[in-house]
Parts: structure tokens; sequence; C-alpha cells
């Protein structure tokens, strides 16, 4: 765990590297001494259609969603979410700065009961991944 899910506007491609992006948010989150490397799960999603705002089609958005097993203290998540944040945030800063442009995160706990998990992706990794 955990699992990063970024919904954009499509019109970023022509503005962001998406993948880029993606390798950014994953190196966050191991800096943060919070994940294993081996539950890091990081994917994005293009969205064709939306509106903000007034509906300008060039207004874009970007929403990184964090999902966890519960458990990890309130601070700790607090700390993360900053940490990642501020990467995905200075990744992001040239779009802020020349476009209409929206950039979120949240992070929530997934109710262990409620979400089996099976794995067998630490065995394919190098060292010590426990």
């Amino acid at each position: 765990m955990p699992h990063f899910h970024v919904d954009y506007s499509a019109n970023l491609e022509d503005r962001l590297n998406i993948a880029d992006l993606l390798v950014v948010i994953r190196d966050a989150a191991m800096e943060t001494g919070v994940f294993v490397q081996a539950g890091i799960r990081v994917r994005a999603t293009a969205c064709d259609h939306w509106v903000i705002a007034d509906g300008n089609p060039d207004h874009a958005f970007l929403d990184i969603s964090v999902r966890l097993r519960a458990g990890r203290p309130d601070e700790v998540k607090k700390q993360a979410t900053k940490h990642i944040f501020a990467a995905a945030e200075a990744f992001c800063a040239d779009v802020m700065a020349t476009s209409s442009f929206m950039l979120s995160l949240e992070m929530r706990d997934i109710d262990p009961e409620l979400s089996p998990k099976a794995s067998s992706i630490r065995k394919y990794l190098p060292g010590d991944n426990t």
C-alpha cells in the first residue's frame, strides 16, 4: 500500500509529462519513509470531459488521490501528504505559472477488513522489500 491515482484533464498532456510526474510521486512517497517500495502503486487517468469554473476549455486540473491501509498516526500522514504535495507542486510549477491550473491531493485510509490484498511483487524486486 498505498495507491496513488492521478486524475487529470486531458488538455494537460500538451503541458505536462504525466509519466515523469508519476515517478516524482513514487519517489516522494519513498522519501517519506512511510511507504514500502513494493507496495507503492501509481497510476494516472486522463479525463476527456470536464468543466471547471466558467467552462473555459483551457482550464486544467490534476487531482492526486492517495489511499492507504488504515493504522498510521495522523501526524505521519500529514507529513507524508505535505511532502508528496510539495514534490507534485514543484513538478507542476511551470504549468501553474503559465496557465489556468488546479492541483489537489487527498490522502485517506482504507478499511483493511474490507480490502483484501494478494501480491507476488516482492519476489521480483531486488534486495530486501519487507
